[in-house]
Formats: C-alpha cells, sequence, structure tokens
C-alpha cells in the first residue's frame, strides 16, 4: 500500500515537472497582469485626472500627459531593431516593466520634492521616461506571448485573461473613488502610490518568472528591408493607416471624457470612477463574448463591427440636451467598454495574425509608431480645443465637440472602414487575440 502511494506521489509530481515552461508562463502571465492592473488605475484613468487637476494642470496639460503613452509608442521600432540582438526577451520585459511602473510611482513624490512651479513639467518629464519604458516592454511582450500562447486557444486565453484582468480593475477604480472621497487630497494619494508601490514588487516578480522560448530573428537582420518589409505589405499598411486615422479623431475627444465629467459637467469623483467602472465591467464581459464570435467570424469582419460602436459612444454626448446627464453618461460608456472590448480583443489578432513570425516584432512596432503618432496628436488637439471653447456656449464643451467627432467616426466607420478591410474578410479566423 505504502509503495502504490509512493508511486502516486511520484507520477503526480513528475506530470507537474513535466508540465511546459509555456502553461506554466500562461498561469504567471495571469498573475503578472492582476498588480499591473491595479496600479494602471490607481494612478492612471480618473484618478490620475484628479491627480493631474490636483497638481494644477489645465485641459491643454491633461491632453499632453495624456497623449504621451501613444507618442512613446515610437520607441518600438528601435526596439524592434534591437531585438535582433537582445534575444533575452524575458529579462528586457521585466528590466523595462519594473522601470517604467517605478517611474510612475515615482511622481507621487513630486509635491513633497519640487517647488509647485516646478510640478507641471517635473511629472511630464518623468511620465514621458516612464511611458517610454512601458512601451518598450510591451513590443517584447508581444513578441513573447505570440510565440507562448498556442494558436488554438489564443481566443480563449485572453478572453480569460482580460476577464480577470478587467474585474480586477472595476474593484480597483470602485476602491480608489473611495479612497479619494473619504480622504481627499494628499492623503488619499498617499494611499494610491504607497498601494502602487507594493504593486511594483509584486509585478516584478512575476514578470521575472515568464517562460524564454527562443527567439526567431528576422531573415533580414538588422538590415533597411526589415523595417521597409511592413511598409511593401499593401493591405497591412491601408489596415494600419485607416485605425490611425480613426484613432486620432477618437483620442481628440474620448481620453479627455473623465476631464469633461469632472471639470465641466462638474461630476463627483466617486460618480466618474463608478462610471469607469461600469464601463470596465462591460468591457470584462464583452471579452468573453467577442471571443465567442471570433471562433465564428474572421477577425477583420469583427473589426468592423467594433468602430461604429466606438462612434456612437462618441455621437451619443448630444443626448445631454434632452436627458439627465448620468443616464447619458451610462449609455456612452456602455457602448465605450463595448466597442473598446472588441477592438483591444481584436486589434492583436490584426497585429501577428497577418505577420510572418520572424518579421512580427517590426510589423508591432511600425503598426504602434504610426497609430502611436495619430494618438499622440489627438489629445493634444482635444486638450487645446477644450481650452479655447472655455470662453464659448456650454453646450459646445458639455457635448457638442464630442458629438462632432462622433459624427465623423461613424461617417469612417461606415463608409471607409468596409473598403479598407473587405480583401482580409476571409482571412485568419481563429488567430490571435487579446
Amino acid at each position: 500500500m505504502k509503495n502504490r502511494i509512493f508511486e502516486a506521489f511520484h507520477r503526480i509530481l513528475a506530470i507537474r515537472q513535466s508540465e511546459s515552461e509555456n502553461r506554466r508562463g500562461l498561469r504567471m502571465s495571469i498573475v503578472e497582469g492582476i498588480p499591473a492592473s491595479i496600479l494602471g488605475n490607481l494612478l492612471g484613468g480618473p484618478l490620475q485626472t484628479v491627480y493631474l487637476t490636483y497638481l494644477g494642470f489645465s485641459a491643454f496639460h491633461v491632453g499632453l500627459v495624456l497623449a504621451i503613452p501613444p507618442f512613446a509608442l515610437l520607441i518600438q521600432i528601435i526596439i524592434a531593431i534591437a531585438m535582433q540582438s537582445w534575444q533575452n526577451r524575458r529579462f528586457y520585459i521585466t528590466l523595462f516593466g519594473v522601470i517604467h511602473r517605478v517611474l510612475w510611482v515615482g511622481t507621487g513624490l513630486i509635491p513633497l520634492t519640487f517647488t509647485q512651479d516646478t510640478w507641471i513639467p517635473i511629472y511630464i518629464a518623468v511620465w514621458l521616461i516612464s511611458m517610454i519604458a512601458g512601451q518598450a516592454a510591451g513590443v517584447i511582450w508581444t513578441s513573447l506571448m505570440a510565440d507562448v500562447v498556442p494558436p488554438s486557444i489564443r481566443g480563449k486565453y485572453f478572453g480569460i485573461r482580460n476577464t480577470t484582468h478587467w474585474a480586477v480593475v472595476c474593484f480597483t477604480l470602485l476602491a480608489g473613488g473611495q479612497i479619494m472621497e473619504w480622504l481627499p487630497g494628499a492623503q488619499g494619494f498617499t494611499v494610491l502610490f504607497t498601494v502602487s508601490a507594493l504593486c511594483v514588487v509584486w509585478n516584478g516578480w512575476a514578470l521575472s518568472r515568464y517562460p524564454n522560448p527562443p527567439f526567431q530573428p528576422s531573415v533580414s537582420g538588422r538590415s533597411m528591408r526589415m523595417m521597409i518589409r511592413p511598409f511593401a505589405d499593401r493591405r497591412f499598411l491601408s489596415a494600419t493607416l485607416f485605425i490611425s486615422v480613426f484613432i486620432l479623431l477618437q483620442n481628440v475627444v474620448i481620453p479627455l471624457f473623465s476631464y469633461v465629467m469632472l471639470e465641466i459637467l462638474d461630476l463627483s469623483t466617486s460618480k466618474v470612477t463608478m462610471i469607469i467602472m461600469l464601463q470596465n465591467l462591460v468591457m470584462m464581459i464583452s471579452y468573453y463574448y467577442w471571443g465567442v464570435l471570433n471562433s465564428r467570424y474572421s477577425t477583420n469582419t469583427l473589426l468592423l463591427w467594433t468602430f461604429p460602436l466606438i462612434a456612437a459612444s462618441c455621437a451619443l454626448w448630444a443626448g445631454i440636451a434632452i436627458l439627465p446627464v448620468m443616464l447619458i453618461m451610462i449609455v456612452v460608456h456602455l457602448f465605450l467598454g463595448f466597442g473598446l472590448a472588441g477592438y483591444n480583443l481584436l486589434v492583436f489578432n490584426f497585429l501577428i495574425g497577418d505577420s510572418p513570425k520572424s518579421e512580427r516584432p517590426m510589423y508591432v512596432a511600425v503598426f504602434s509608431a504610426l497609430t502611436g503618432l495619430a494618438g499622440f496628436i489627438g489629445p493634444i488637439v482635444g486638450g487645446w480645443l477644450y481650452d479655447q471653447a472655455a470662453n464659448g456656449p456650454l453646450w459646445l464643451q458639455t457635448y457638442g465637440m464630442t458629438t462632432f467627432a462622433g459624427g465623423a467616426l461613424l461617417v469612417l466607420s461606415t463608409a471607409v472602414a468596409p473598403f479598407v478591410f473587405r480583401e482580409k474578410r476571409n482571412r485568419n479566423r481563429n488567430t490571435l487575440s487579446m
């Protein structure tokens, strides 16, 4: 009897030890995203807007801060080239990921260590370096996860991963909003930044536990052909340019939703965080259903469904003219959550489903650079427009600009997108989603 128990124990242990590194990595990827989600939502989103207004940022400055993450995507072209030599992807993900989050948490020390007249430029400088490090880690992470997650389970896996993390996001936003209601000002920010500092340690440990499969270098080496390859892919380039224009228009208004609700519509922090939490809850649930749809329809067909949903979330702001503000904000963020969930899930599919494995880092980098440049311009233009509209009619500030942007996005979604994505509709079913 003892021998049987001993043999059974050894069989279980052998199975556990023989479990693939990739399978362990899939679990660790879910674990790693939990502290990243907590930190990103305690220091980002509407709570970041609260902190920026505490530091004295205007609408233009807020727009500039929100424009920096997409602008930092330009670094990915340099990283994609460097990856031909930096083939230890786990090390560099950990290095850049920790730098990114340490600097972000470090922005909490600005009011304690610098004079008030320097808060804005110092925050922007530290934030810029932090985002560069974060986006550098991003292109390496995309390449790594494309190799780690088997194509047959990509949709299901990323649906589970995203659902788990968005559940964390919802709880974090709720808790963060309540903390700022109970402890307004410096006390509340002290709690948020302290919790975030602990998450940096947790996240750094988890990143160091990722799998590290061999990297397949580009067949073009480090030559200019490597950079030109994505631009020679006509279908990839046309779709990327369309998405870039779409992001440019949406980022004029969407990143400033929280600013408008807090500063123009004068909603409380707790109400705004509850609205954003509802949006994230919708995203969490929607990821599963988008994943199911992705098993029946091609990635590009589904992308065509997401664009009108995002456009409608902007156009629906016009409802403020005749209906209660809170009702419209809830409807707006329901559409936005459902649309963004689909877009986030499918754009990753688009990215690596159409790219050769050896050229994937450069494809991702080119896509990120073009869409990032558009994402950079949008919030700056939006912040400037809101500052210019400060002395104009109230309707223009509250819902006018957002409605106009929504109308333009609807035209792009219905009149242009079907032609751009038409050639790909029957390709790449059941490929990657994120």
